[in-house]
C-alpha cells in the first residue's frame, strides 16, 4: 500500500518529509522495497514527537506485517514481528503462560519502535524494553536479512539503533512465567518530603509512577505490585511517606484498574487499555533522564521554572529505570529517574521552554528521550554518551552508502 501524501505523527505535530510511505504486508515485500530504495527508514506506530523516524526517501511502515508470534517455552523467548503493538500480542503471550518483564505506559506502541528509541516503562530494578531483546533480524541496504544476537560484539550498540542500522523485521524477546499485578494509588505527598525520598518511593513497588505539575506536592503515586500465585490478598502499604492509600478506581475504557484489584500483568503494567485513545490524545511530549542519585536536586531545579512550565503542562510523570550497558541508552551505566512531560499541544511554546529546562538538567547529566522533543545538539549528546563515536563507526560499517541515514541522525549524532 502506497501513500504519496505528507503524513503526520500520532500527535499531528511532526510532518514527515518522506517522498512516500509504504506499508508492506510481508517480509519479502519489505525486503524488495529496501533493495530498490536509495533512502529508506523504518516507521512504527508514529508515537515519536520528533523526526527520529523520518527520511527524505521511503518510510517503511511495518505494522501491516503479521505478528506471527512464536513462543519457545524451553528457551523462554517470544519472537514476533517488529511492527506489532505490545497490547495486541500481550494477551496471547499470557495465554501461552508467559509475560514480559515490563511494558510502557502505552500498550499502543510497536515493539520495534520502542526498542529502537529506548522506551522503558517503570521500575528501579527493571530495565528498559530494550533489555528484553535477545536477538533481532534486520534488513541491510541490499535487502538481505541478518540476525544480530547477544553473542555479537556490537550487540550493545545495535539494539538501541534509532533506525540507522537497517530495517528491523522480527524481534526475539526474553519472557518469564506469567504473573498477576495490582495497582494502588497514594497521595498527595508534600514536595520536599518526596524529593528527599525519591528512591524510597520508587522502590515501594514493582513499578512506580509519580505525578506532579511542579506545585507544592506530588499529586499521586501509582504503585504497581506483583501478586504471588494463589494469593489475592497480598499486603501493600497503608500509606506512603504519610500519604494515605486512596480507593482508586476500577478499570474502564480509558485506563486500567487502580483500585487494588488483581489482574494479569498486561492489564496492570500499562496505564491505558489497548482499545483506548492513549493519554490525552492532543499533546506533545519531552522526557529526560537523570541519575537517580540526583533525582531530588534535579526536580528542585526544574521547579524553579514552574511559572513557565505550568501554563503548557498537562502533567509530569516520574518513573525510574535500571542501568544497562547499551551505547545509546539513557540508562547507560546508572539507574535513572525518568522525567516525562506531557504538554498541551503547544509545540512552539514548549520548544521555547526546552532550552532553559534542559540547561537546568545539564549539571545532572540529563539525557533526552530519543523519540521526544528536545533542543540538545550533537555536541551535548557526545558529552552525554561516551560510545557515540563507536556507534557512528558501527553505522558506517553497516550502511556505507547511507541508505538508512536520517536528518535526525545527522543533526543529533553526526551519522
Amino acid at each position: 500500500m502506497r501513500s504519496t501524501v505528507r503524513e503526520l505523527n500520532w500527535s499531528g505535530t511532526v510532518t514527515y518529509t518522506a517522498e512516500q510511505v509504504l506499508r508492506p504486508s510481508s517480509l519479502d515485500e519489505a525486503a524488495a522495497i529496501v533493495a530498490r530504495s536509495p533512502r529508506v527508514h523504518g516507521l512504527g506506530t508514529r508515537h515519536s514527537f520528533n523526526d527520529v523516524a523520518d527520511t527524505p526517501g521511503v518510510l517503511l511502515d511495518l505494522t501491516g506485517i503479521p505478528t506471527d508470534l512464536v513462543v519457545d517455552a524451553d528457551r523462554r523467548t517470544a519472537t514476533l514481528g517488529a511492527g506489532t503493538r505490545y497490547g495486541d500480542v500481550a494477551p496471547d503471550l499470557d495465554r501461552a503462560g508467559f509475560a514480559l518483564h515490563n511494558t510502557g505506559s502505552l500498550p499502543h506502541i510497536s515493539v520495534g519502535g520502542a526498542v529502537a528509541t529506548g522506551t522503558h516503562g517503570s521500575g528501579t530494578t527493571l530495565g528498559s524494553l530494550s533489555t528484553a531483546v535477545r536477538s533481532f533480524r534486520v534488513l541491510g541496504p541490499d535487502g538481505s536479512e541478518r540476525t544480530i544476537d547477544r553473542s555479537d560484539p556490537d550487540f550493545d550498540g545495535a539494539v538501541l539503533h534509532l533506525g540507522l542500522l537497517g530495517i528491523v523485521t522480527r524481534v526475539t524477546l526474553d519472557v518469564e512465567p506469567a504473573y498477576r499485578m495490582r495497582q494502588d494509588v497514594y497521595g498527595p505527598i508534600p514536595w520536599d518530603t518526596f524529593t528527599e525520598h525519591v528512591a524510597e518511593v520508587h522502590a515501594a513497588g514493582t513499578s512506580v509512577c509519580s505525578y506532579t505539575v511542579f506545585g507544592d506536592e506530588i499529586s499521586e503515586v501509582l504503585l504497581k505490585s506483583r501478586v504471588p500465585d494463589g494469593d489475592d490478598d497480598v499486603p501493600v502499604p497503608g500509606e506512603l511517606l504519610g500519604a494515605p492509600r486512596s480507593p482508586g478506581a476500577p478499570g474502564d475504557a480509558s485506563r486500567t484498574a487502580r483500585d487494588g484489584s488483581v489482574g494479569p500483568w498486561w492489564d496492570r503494567l500499562p496505564h491505558f487499555p489497548i482499545g483506548s485513545v492513549p493519554s490525552h490524545g492532543s499533546e506533545v511530549q519531552s522526557e529526560h533522564f537523570v541519575p537517580l542519585r540526583h533525582a531530588g536536586a534535579a526536580l528542585d531545579a526544574l521547579r524553579g521554572l514552574a511559572d513557565r512550565i505550568q501554563p503548557h503542562l498537562h502533567v509530569c510523570e516520574l518513573r525510574t529505570m535500571a542501568a544497562d550497558g547499551f551505547w545509546l541508552s539513557p540508562a547507560q551505566g546508572e539507574d535513572v529517574l525518568c522525567i516525562a512531560f506531557t504538554w498541551k499541544k503547544h509545540p512552539a511554546e514548549v520548544a521555547a521552554v526546552l532550552p532553559d529546562l534542559e540547561s537546568r538538567l545539564a549539571p545532572f547529566g540529563g539525557r533526552p528521550h530519543w523519540g521526544k522533543m528536545s533542543s540538545v545538539d550533537a555536541a551535548a549528546i557526545a558529552g552525554l554518551y561516551p560510545r557515540v563515536a563507536d556507534f557512528r563507526d558501527l553505522v558506517a560499517r553497516a550502511d556505507p552508502d547511507r541508505t538508512f541515514a536520517s536528518a535526525f541522525g545527522e543533526r543529533v549524532l553526526g551519522t
